[in-house]
């Protein structure tokens, strides 16, 4: 996806596999949050924090990743959930 090309380029001249932590804004609908906290298997470390005003959670996850693509794929992932900002 051309999107992430920037981020693949970064990506590419770590060594793999590593610790990528990934930040996401989701509007505060439970449905959302779980799908964006699906995303990641029990070994990631997550930490959710509600917004001030409690219209967003701020969805953090610290999770080795295998390769650049792996990471890409999570993005991917998350740009399908309507609302959803990757930061």
């Amino acid at each position: 996806m051309e999107t992430f090309e920037r981020l693949r380029e970064q990506l590419v001249l770590l060594e793999w596999p590593n610790v990528y932590f990934f930040k996401f804004i989701v509007p505060s609908d439970s449905d959302k949050i779980a799908r964006v906290t699906g995303m990641f298997d029990d070994h990631s470390e997550m930490t959710l924090h509600p917004s001030k005003n409690g219209k967003y959670t701020s969805v953090s996850v610290k999770m080795v990743m295998m390769d650049a693509d792996s990471i890409i794929s999570v993005y991917v992932k998350a740009a399908e959930i309507d609302g959803v900002i990757s930061l």
